[in-house]
């Protein structure tokens, strides 16, 4: 059984499950690592949303205000031996549906080129390719997206 819940950056299981993200992160980002890892605080995440499978935590997402009209997604990760059940995606469309009950139209994110299943997570999920965006703008490793969540822009 899964069960879906929103939280904040505090969320014991949260943490628990950014630790193992963090890891694979180091693994896969190599000597960038400490470039990526500098944008990824979760001291101040008051959106998190934390999927349980059978009463364990197998997957975390985040969202934080990225401009007037986006959130920007961040600390997506589920438990290796939970992938392939559906999970991530409902907690992104829980972020997604969260942002959109605050009135936000967009949702946009940054992962590694090297993070060739999230790439796929995220086209799977309707989400487009973009240039990168800020402190990624010419960051050869990065690779950025966007998804409109809704037609009209905040007022």
């Amino acid at each position: 059984m899964i069960k879906v819940v929103r939280s904040n950056s505090e969320n014991k299981d949260f943490l628990f499950l950014v630790k193992q993200l963090d890891a694979y992160l180091k693994t896969t980002d190599g000597d960038e690592h400490e470039f990526y890892n500098q944008f990824n605080s979760i001291n101040v995440l008051k959106h998190v949303v934390i999927a349980y499978l059978d009463g364990k935590p197998s997957t975390c997402g985040a969202f934080k205000r990225f401009n007037e009209n986006s959130v920007e997604i961040k600390r997506m990760f589920t438990t290796p031996e939970t992938r392939g059940n559906g999970i991530a995606t409902q907690v992104l469309n829980e972020l997604e549906n969260w942002a959109m009950e605050l009135d936000y139209s967009s949702c946009v994110l940054e992962t590694g080129v090297r993070q060739t299943e999230a790439i796929e997570f995220y086209k799977k999920n309707l989400y487009k390719i973009t240039p990168n965006y800020g402190q990624y703008t010419n960051v050869e490793n990065s690779m950025c997206f966007e998804k409109k969540i809704k037609n009209e822009t905040r007022k």
